[in-house]
Order: structure tokens, then sequence, then C-alpha cells
């Protein structure tokens, strides 16, 4: 036997049993999961559910102290009413987000859930600090209306400060959720 046909037939055993370790049925476009696979893939979706809505939620955070911010010395009935509006978008952000990290708490696995219940403690500190905000931008609305001028300013302070420390927790949160997603995911 010549050695070119000792390595054609080589060739062609090797190339029948990568076929066949390949093999697929007839109609199966993918192997089919296992439970361990559906559970993987519900806890990697719910990791990334929640930093995308941890992500909404700081651009929000963010919006609302910007805003505030950028009218700081204003004081007005509208302008008050706008960054209240903000914060209440923020704080609506915030819960939305919560929820999310507690579900993706609750479905993530081994070596992520610590990861993904530092983002679901995050998320909590988000959500309160931004109900802080909201609280605070509402008075300070009422400070408008009803207050002389350094009470109405004194309160859009208030809310101004609280506006801040709400984007930094929703700031860290979002860090906390895109590292709980990084370990579910495995990217």
């Amino acid at each position: 036997m010549s050695s070119k046909m000792l390595l054609a037939m080589l060739v062609a055993v090797a190339s029948a049993g990568a076929t066949a370790a390949d093999y697929t049925a007839p109609g199966q476009l993918s192997p089919a999961s296992t439970p361990t696979q559906k559970i993987r893939d519900a806890a990697s979706k719910a990791a990334r559910e929640a930093q995308i809505a941890a992500q909404k939620a700081a651009d929000a955070a963010k919006a609302a102290a910007e805003q505030s911010k950028v009218n700081a010395g204003k004081v007005s009935q509208a302008i008050a009413e706008a960054i209240r509006r903000a914060a209440q978008k923020a704080a609506e952000s915030a819960n939305r987000f919560e929820e999310k990290a507690s579900e993706s708490a609750s479905r993530a696995l081994d070596a992520s859930k610590e990861a993904a219940l530092k983002a679901e403690e995050e998320s909590r500190k988000a959500s309160a600090a931004t109900r802080e905000a909201l609280a605070k931008a509402e008075a300070a609305v009422q400070s408008a209306m009803a207050a002389s001028k350094e009470e109405a300013e004194a309160a859009a302070g208030a809310a101004r400060e609280a506006l801040q420390k709400a984007e930094e927790a929703t700031r860290q949160a979002a860090q906390a959720a895109k590292d709980a997603a990084a370990r579910t995911t495995g990217k």
C-alpha cells in the first residue's frame, strides 16, 4: 500500500469520526437543552434584565440630578415640579431595578449568587435613596408654592443633595448588577 493511499484512508477515517461526533438528529437544530441549562439560561436572562434596569435607573437618577444642578439658585414652582417629575421617574426606575435584581438573585447559581445578592442589596439602597430624593423634591415643590425664597432655596438644595446621593447609589448598584451579570453569563 502506498503512503498516499494510507494517508487518504486516514483522512477519510478521521473525517468520518469528526462528523459522527458532531452529529445532530434530523430536524433537530441544536442539542436538546437540559434542565440545568434551562436554569442557567433563566439566571443569565434575569441578570441581564437586572443590568438593563440598573442602567436605566442610573440614567434617570443622573438626569434628575443634572436637572437639579442646572436649576440651582432658581426658585419657581415650574422648576421644582420638573425636578419632582424627574425624581419620580428615577424612583420608579429604581423600583423596577430592585424587582429585577431580586429576581436575578433568586435565580442565580453558585458562584454568581454572591454577586447577585450584592446587586440586590445595592438596588435596595438605590431605591431608598431615590424615594428620599423624591420626598425632598416634593417638599421643594410645596416650599416653592408657600414659603419664602430662602426656605424654597433650602428645600431645593436638600432635594439637589438627595438627588446626587441617589445618583451615586444607583451608579454603584448598576456596577454591582453589571458585575453580577458578567459572573452569571460568564462574560
